[in-house]
């Protein structure tokens, strides 16, 4: 374990059944030592207990001691009293969890993780927004000058075209929507990349407690840029090319039936390209923090994810839906400003029509999405951190390892 983000070396703890880089359970401390011989001496002879209803003055039951009597002594009959503060859990009669950061070390609920994403936010707050407005800037440019110079242009639909024509537009329109959301795509990842690399370091050192800066952010995650970049295409081009393998088809046969087709098979394959999707989405994470290779990672993805798809399927879906709705609500009077400055695009959506957008309804849009991903850039890579963490807190005890390397009494490493 070193006081890095990585928190252990490449490969420490699979969670496959080799446990052989599992983390050592810390030493008991000379209290608890203590404490454990000092029950076993006390402890009373087993034939001094009885079973309930039996007769107390039998000789084989020993001297008065009744099954619900537990024997007198230092020790023995006593609650323990709670710590000022109130802060034991009731249920256990233990301390909580320790937390030196964003999130308690234990296994994390849907709550914690969420809170623990806008909490590490929140902390470093000058860094995380001072990169988020940084790429949230540079990938709308991009996007706005590849909807103007880059994209077709929009499909004119007929209003009187009737069985096959009004097909064939439809299907003409669903392959020029599909066209249009390349270029976001690509340049999103591009964004997501930027700020996966560096927002993973910085929430790594909020789950220690610990400050970290922009620069020191950056110099932690420059060396597995190109890596990361990698991955990342390599996810994409995976599960957009099973979508295209589906679709191709129906697009090859074209008319009614083809249109047909290219659904349905579309919507088979997405299923797919979701459950691969979720399947490799904490290998960012793996990457950046246990310095993997791109392959490991998507290894190590696969066997945290494993028996618990479901469950971050869920996370990741509610994480996008209020995402969404929080960018919703930023950019809706930026859009309807955008509108009211373009009059003529307005109209084009009213009646139906794919809008020909302009400068003026661009920009102000383009502002609004800046920022809205500033906003929720950070929270959609906070989670896929702490989903990371948590999986190897419930499979692999990191918790521990995460006490010691922050310096909490009790975990120290056994013999230092």
């Amino acid at each position: 374990m070193n006081d890095s983000p990585g928190w252990a070396s490449p490969g420490s703890a699979p969670s496959d059944g080799d446990h052989s880089g599992t983390p050592a359970t810390p030493e008991p401390s000379d209290d608890r030592a203590r404490a454990a011989s000092k029950w076993s001496q006390e402890q009373p002879p087993a034939a001094q207990w009885s079973s309930p209803g039996a007769d107390p003055s039998s000789p084989q039951q020993g001297q008065g001691q009744g099954w619900g009597t537990p024997p007198q002594g230092p020790g023995w009959g006593q609650v323990p009293t709670q710590p000022p503060g109130g802060n034991w859990n009731q249920n256990y009669g233990r301390p909580p969890a320790a937390k030196p950061g964003v999130i308690p070390l234990r296994p994390l609920g849907v709550g914690e993780i969420l809170d623990g994403a806008v909490s590490s936010a929140r902390a470093h707050w000058r860094t995380v927004l001072g990169l988020t407005l940084v790429v949230a800037v540079v990938s709308q440019i991009a996007q706005i000058l590849a909807t103007r110079f880059i994209l077709p242009t929009p499909t004119a639909f007929d209003p009187d075209a009737t069985g096959s024509e009004s097909v064939r537009q439809a299907f003409d329109a669903m392959l020029s929507g599909l066209v249009d959301l390349v270029p976001p795509l690509i340049i999103g990842q591009f964004a997501t990349l930027f700020t996966t690399a560096v927002l993973t370091i910085v929430v790594s050192r909020s789950v220690l407690g610990r400050p970290v800066s922009l620069g020191d952010a950056w110099a932690e995650a420059r060396p597995r840029l190109l890596s990361l970049l990698g991955l990342l295409a390599l996810v994409f081009v995976m599960c957009g090319g099973i979508i295209a393998i589906g679709v191709l088809p129906g697009a090859l046969l074209g008319g009614a039936g083809g249109a047909a087709l290219a659904v349905l098979g579309g919507l088979a394959t997405s299923v797919v390209a979701l459950w691969l999707y979720i399947r490799f989405c904490l290998a960012a994470p793996a990457l950046m923090l246990e310095r993997q290779s791109i392959v490991q990672s998507l290894r190590r993805s696969a066997k945290l994810v494993n028996g618990s798809w479901w469950r971050i399927l869920g996370v990741t879906l509610l994480t996008s839906v209020l995402v969404s709705i929080v960018s919703m609500i930023i950019m809706m009077p930026f859009t309807f400003g955008a509108a009211a400055a373009d009059s003529n695009s307005l109209r084009s959506l009213l009646d139906g029509n794919t809008p020909d957008f302009s400068w003026p309804y661009l920009i102000i849009s383009g502002v609004g999405a800046v920022i809205g991903s500033a906003i929720t850039y950070p929270i959609v890579a906070g989670v896929s951190v702490l989903l990371y963490i948590d999986q190897r807190i419930r499979r692999e005890a990191l918790d521990m390892e995460l006490a010691r390397a922050a310096g909490i009494p009790g975990y120290e490493t056994p013999g230092s």
